[in-house]
């Protein structure tokens, strides 16, 4: 993937913020690796809009994906082949930061998360996460 680095929006920043205050989870990556999941298990196609990268939140992409950087690449992949978009580095990066984002608003507004067991309750897809 064209990514080396992730760097947040500042609206993402103050979300995983919440997240990490409600959950006790303290690593950003952690969270995030999450937020991109919710973000492709949902059906619809994330909204292109124009992400500012405008925090002080920015992780290597070794660091977002750890050992399975791999596999989140080719579940980005996947996904673009599923909402027919090309597979070219341009479209993969800019979905990846699409579906992170949306993901990351996803988990930080739904008010049941307030705690772990929450967390991972919704995030492992027990509760509905998107618009309806």
């Amino acid at each position: 993937m064209a990514i080396e680095h992730v760097k947040l929006s500042h609206q993402a920043r103050e979300q995983l913020i919440r997240l990490k205050r409600h959950t006790g989870i303290e690593h950003w990556n952690v969270l995030c690796r999450w937020a991109l999941c919710v973000s492709l298990a949902e059906a619809t196609v994330p909204p292109l809009v124009k992400i500012a990268a405008d925090s002080n939140v920015e992780m290597s992409w070794r660091v977002f994906g750890g050992r399975y950087a791999e596999l989140f690449t080719a579940l980005v992949r996947q996904r673009c082949l599923k909402d027919g978009l090309d597979v070219d580095e341009e479209t993969v990066a800019t979905q990846f930061r699409l579906h992170l984002h949306r993901g990351i608003g996803y988990l930080a507004t739904d008010r049941n998360i307030r705690s772990i067991g929450s967390f991972a309750a919704v995030a492992g897809g027990q509760q509905a996460t998107g618009p309806a």
